[in-house]
């Protein structure tokens, strides 16, 4: 009985998130996301042919042979990169690229350029900017702005003087995006910044 009671103690003091018996990770303040980072259209030609698959030179990479190539056939593939991003508790980011992966193959350069633009779309939209300053360092000025992406991801962009002052009071600005989609899933998509719209 009185072990009975230690175990149920011991149980009930568990529970507690601050109690000494918490056996539970640590909880960090990262906040890690794996997004579509880019995309490319690269030529190659068709190695071995493997059942149905066939190798892509010269990463002799393995794909499906859907477009029923013969070894040496000219082709063009589309490579895929995505990236980690880790957002620590100041905001700041850092990013781990993934290497480039072949995910599909074309008979022709036109139909890989097609489907490129569409992985890849550059939009014009408002972000919040989150502040802006300059630093100088042996009598040189530099100055800075901090957005906020519609990821929630902030960066920092040097910009000149004239962009300072127009942006010094101001909650928001124009901005260009480039939306590079996940080629598996379209609705899931990472925002990069491109350049100011004006």
């Amino acid at each position: 009985m009185m072990l009975l009671t230690v175990v149920l103690l011991l149980s009930a003091c568990s529970s507690n998130q601050g109690s000494v018996f918490d056996s539970g990770t640590a909880q960090t303040s990262d906040n890690v996301a794996r997004v579509p980072w880019d995309y490319r259209v690269v030529e190659s030609t068709v190695g071995d042919l493997i059942g149905s698959d066939m190798t892509v030179l010269p990463d002799n990479e393995l794909l499906p042979n859907d477009g029923n190539y013969a070894t040496g056939d000219k082709i063009w593939t589309l490579q895929f990169m995505d990236a980690e991003l880790i957002t620590d508790a100041d905001q700041k980011n850092e990013v781990r690229l993934s290497s480039w992966s072949t995910i599909k193959s074309y008979a022709d350069e036109k139909t890989a350029a097609e489907d490129l633009t569409n992985l890849k779309v550059s939009v014009t939209t408002d972000v919040d900017i989150v502040g802006v300053y300059k630093t100088k360092y042996k009598d040189k000025t530099r100055n800075f702005a901090v957005l906020e992406l519609p990821s929630g991801n902030r960066i920092k962009q040097p910009i000149d003087d004239e962009r300072y002052t127009a942006l010094e009071k101001k909650k928001t600005a124009s901005v260009v995006l480039e939306e590079v989609h996940d080629f598996a899933d379209y609705d899931s998509a990472y925002a990069k910044f491109r350049g100011w719209a004006k």
